[in-house]
C-alpha cells in the first residue's frame, strides 16, 4: 500500500515531455478560472470602493437608488431630522454626479465629482501622495488620481482646468483611486459639489449617517426611517450589496463578467478531464502488466488517484505563482483582477475535485483492461 505513492510518481516523472504537456494542460485551465473569477471580484470590489471608503453607518438615500453612481437627489433639510433621532452623531450630506473637465487645450472630458464636507470626515480622498487636502476648503480646489493624468491634463499639484467654465486647481493627488467606469473622480468641496455638478443647495445625493458608539444600530435604523417618509435607509453592507448586484448582474459589463467567469470553470474542466485522461490511457500498458502481476484493483485505483493529486498539487502552485504576477500587473490598471484567498482556497478544491473525477473516469477504463495483452504483445 506505501509503494503506490512511489510507483504514480515514477510513473508520471519517467516521461517528462508528457508529464510536462499534462502539466500545461493543468495550468492553463487553473489560470483561465483564476483570472476570469479574478476579474469578476475585481469589478464587483471596484464599483463598491467610494462605499467601502465611506465613513458612515447608516444612508440615506432617494427612492429606488441602486448605486452610489445614482444622480437622483433629495431633500437636505432631511439632515436636520435625522440628526435629531436618538442615538445619531452626525449627518453628513454628499453631493456627487458628472460634470465636463476642459483641459488647457480646451478638449473636454466626463469627470465625476464627489464632494462632501471634509471636516465632518464623511468621505475624502484617501492614499494622499502629494499635496495638501486640507485645501480643498479653498475655492476651485480639487484632488485628483495621478492615473489620470493623461486625460485631464495635469501633472502636478498646481495644475489648472475648468468644471463647467470655472477655474479649478489641483490641490492634491491620490494613487490608486480609479473608476471602474473609466472616468474619472475628482473630489471637492461640498459648496464647490453642487457648483459644479449643478445641484440646488437645498438638495443632496445622499445623507451619510454616524451612530454614536453606544447606540443600538437597529433600533436608530427603524428611527430614522420613520423620519425620511419616501426615502431610503440602508445600512454600509446593504448599500454595497445592492450597488454590486446592480453593477453585476444588472448590467451587461457585470454579466458578461459573469459568464466568462463560469465559461472559463466549465472550459477549465474539460481540458483538465480531457488531458488526464488521455495521460492515464498513455499507461494502459503499464496497469495492465500490474494486473497480469497479482495487482488487485484497490492498489491500482491508488495509484491513479495519486497521480492526479500529484499533478493536482504541482499544476496549482504553478497556476498561483502565475496568478501572482498577474494580480501585481494589474494591480493599477482600469480593472484589477482580485485573488482573495477564500477564491484561492475554492480554486485547489476545484482543481482536485476535476483531477480526481478524471482519474475516475480513467480507473473505468483501466480495469477493464484484459492482463492478457500484456503476454499479446
Amino acid at each position: 500500500m506505501s509503494l503506490a505513492p512511489t510507483l504514480a510518481s515514477r510513473n508520471l516523472f519517467h516521461d517528462r515531455l508528457r508529464f510536462i504537456a499534462t502539466l500545461v494542460g493543468i495550468v492553463f485551465s487553473v489560470v483561465l478560472v483564476m483570472i476570469q473569477m479574478g476579474l469578476f471580484l475585481g469589478f464587483g470590489r471596484m464599483v463598491t470602493t467610494m462605499i467601502d471608503h465611506a465613513s458612515a453607518d447608516l444612508w440615506v438615500l432617494p427612492k429606488g437608488a441602486k448605486c452610489f453612481e445614482d444622480p437622483s437627489l433629495l431633500d437636505a433639510k432631511l439632515r436636520d431630522k435625522v440628526a435629531s433621532v436618538d442615538g445619531v452623531a452626525s449627518v453628513v450630506p454628499l453631493v456627487i454626479g458628472f460634470s465636463d473637465w476642459r483641459l488647457e487645450s480646451g478638449e473636454m472630458t466626463p469627470v465625476f465629482v464627489v464632494g462632501a464636507d471634509l471636516r465632518d470626515g464623511s468621505l475624502g480622498p484617501w492614499n494622499v501622495v502629494e499635496g495638501n487636502v486640507r485645501a480643498l476648503s479653498q475655492n476651485g480646489a480639487v484632488v485628483v488620481d495621478r492615473s489620470y493624468y493623461d486625460r485631464l491634463g495635469v501633472s502636478k499639484v498646481g495644475s489648472t482646468a475648468e468644471i463647467r467654465g470655472r477655474r479649478v486647481k489641483v490641490v492634491a493627488l491620490t494613487d490608486g483611486i480609479r473608476s471602474f467606469t473609466t472616468t474619472p473622480y475628482i473630489f471637492v468641496d461640498l459648496k464647490n459639489a453642487r457648483t459644479y455638478t449643478g445641484a440646488f443647495p437645498d438638495r443632496a445625493s445622499n445623507l451619510l449617517v454616524r451612530l454614536k458608539p453606544d447606540a443600538d444600530r437597529d433600533t436608530v435604523l427603524a428611527a430614522v426611517r420613520a423620519q425620511v417618509g419616501e426615502h431610503e435607509v440602508l445600512t454600509t453592507d446593504e448599500f454595497r450589496s445592492r450597488s454590486r448586484s446592480f453593477w453585476l448582474f444588472g448590467t451587461g459589463a457585470g454579466a458578461a463578467l459573469f459568464a466568462g467567469a463560469l465559461l472559463g470553470v466549465i472550459v477549465g474542466t474539460v481540458i483538465v478531464a480531457q488531458t488526464l485522461y488521455s495521460s492515464t490511457k498513455d499507461h494502459l500498458s503499464e496497469f495492465a502488466t500490474l494486473r497480469a502481476m497479482g495487482s488487485s484493483n484497490g492498489y491500482i485505483y491508488r495509484v491513479i488517484i495519486y497521480q492526479a493529486l500529484l499533478n493536482a498539487v504541482i499544476g496549482f502552485v504553478i497556476a498561483t505563482a502565475i496568478g501572482a504576477v498577474v494580480v501585481e500587473m494589474t494591480a493599477k490598471s482600469a480593472l484589477p483582477i482580485v485573488i482573495t484567498p477564500w477564491l484561492i482556497a475554492a480554486l485547489f478544491v476545484l482543481t482536485v475535485v476535476m483531477c480526481v473525477a478524471s482519474a475516475i473516469g480513467a480507473i473505468v477504463r483501466v480495469v477493464r483492461i484484459d492482463p492478457a495483452t500484456v503476454f499479446m504483445r
